[in-house]
């Protein structure tokens, strides 16, 4: 396993000493027994819906075209409830941060592992093909501390996040049981991984533009979809698993759900293929909607003709 990101110098002047605090009640907080830290997770969704006026309406128009015939008040009780999924990944993300590797796994169960298994027998590797789901962070830690003592330890794509301490803890934090991690645009290390028959963590619902996309239908949306899961598995021979953390009512932890490898995939058309991407999202999202991070602006591109959404 890699060596870990040492703390920037820079995150300790005065102007990160209030982002130290909160991460300070953070760790604190999950210290706390598991329901104390969901209720305060359902606070901190409360919180962030009534102060991120910006994120809160980007959610609402994505339920809005993802959910057409649900009234406003149906909308509005789904939205509520995302953010309150919100709140709890807050503190889903410090466990997977400062959490016990010896505890994490108690919380959550991994159905399909066969299949996971099974698909690295063919030694090529394989893309673990999920979406932003709001337990992410700590669906791919449990994920990642089951196979860390394996011959196949998982590697993750990450996207940097725009503040300096964050992304060092949310690196930190997945390093830990990662053999790599590499950053979104770095593909060679990508599939390098897969050439050493490792399991490789790729989420590729997020809008990067047309250059490496196509439009294709999310929800009944036209959707800019990136090419690049079937341009991998084709270059590569990796096998294509998808899998979707998902927490569970009532407190009862975390599902890590490994669904079988796809077959027949790629099929050569950069169309169908990326359909084939937004509907196993689809399925999942439409068993779990709060549970998906509808905060992201994922119809920003628009095909022509077509007026923006945001």
């Amino acid at each position: 396993l890699q060596q870990r990101t040492p703390i920037p110098l820079e995150t300790l002047r005065p102007g990160y000493w209030p982002l130290w605090l909160g991460l300070g009640l953070l760790y604190l907080c999950i210290q706390l027994p598991w329901r104390w830290q969901s209720t305060i997770g359902h606070g901190i969704g409360r919180l962030i819906y009534r102060i991120a006026g910006k994120r809160r309406q980007i959610a609402n128009t994505n339920l809005r075209l993802c959910f057409p015939t649900l009234s406003d008040v149906e909308r509005e009780q789904l939205l509520r409830e995302h953010f309150k999924y919100v709140g709890l990944a807050v503190i889903e993300s410090g466990l997977s941060w400062w959490g016990n590797p010896a505890r994490l796994p108690k919380l959550g169960k991994i159905t399909g592992m066969q299949h996971l298994e099974k698909a690295l027998q063919r030694g090529k590797g394989v893309i673990l093909l999920t979406g932003h789901m709001t337990s992410t962070d700590l669906g791919g830690k449990i994920l990642g501390i089951a196979l860390m003592d394996t011959d196949h330890p998982i590697q993750a794509m990450y996207k940097p996040a725009h503040n300096v301490l964050i992304n060092t803890m949310m690196v930190r934090g997945r390093e830990l049981q990662a053999r790599r991690l590499f950053k979104h645009r770095d593909i060679r290390s990508f599939i390098r991984g897969l050439q050493e028959n490792l399991p490789s963590w790729y989420a590729p619902d997020q809008d990067f533009g047309l250059k490496q996309s196509v439009f294709t239908d999310f929800f009944g949306v036209p959707t800019a979809t990136l090419t690049t899961t079937a341009r991998i598995a084709a270059k590569t021979g990796a096998a294509v698993v998808p899998y979707f953390p998902i927490r569970l009512d009532r407190n009862q932890g975390f599902e890590i759900r490994i669904l079988p490898e796809w077959k027949n995939y790629p099929s050569g058309d950069d169309v169908i293929d990326a359909r084939r991407v937004n509907a196993a999202i689809e399925k999942v999202v439409q068993e779990f909607p709060a549970q998906y991070l509808w905060m992201h602006r994922r119809f920003k591109t628009r095909p022509e003709g077509l007026t923006p959404v945001y």
